[in-house]
């Protein structure tokens, strides 16, 4: 089963989810965690912490935890 994520802004960064899922507690740490494991962004491996997340993504971690992004339809200024 995903966790859905929902997000006010147009996007999050990878890093963002990865702190706001409690996967790592500072952005260092986020980018050791993509280093070391295979993280999955809509079935591609990508190791980026500034990667950006839209409505629609999926993000599939090496435990078997899933994250869908949902927007709540609020524009970034």
């Amino acid at each position: 089963m995903a966790t859905q994520v929902s997000i006010e802004t147009t996007y999050i960064t990878l890093g963002q989810l990865l702190k706001e899922e409690n996967i790592v507690a500072t952005g260092g740490q986020s980018k050791w965690y993509l280093r070391e494991n295979e993280v999955l962004v809509n079935q591609e491996h990508d190791d980026r912490r500034g990667r950006k997340l839209y409505p629609g993504d999926i993000v599939a971690l090496p435990t078997g935890e899933r994250f869908i992004i949902n927007g709540t339809g609020v524009e970034a200024e």
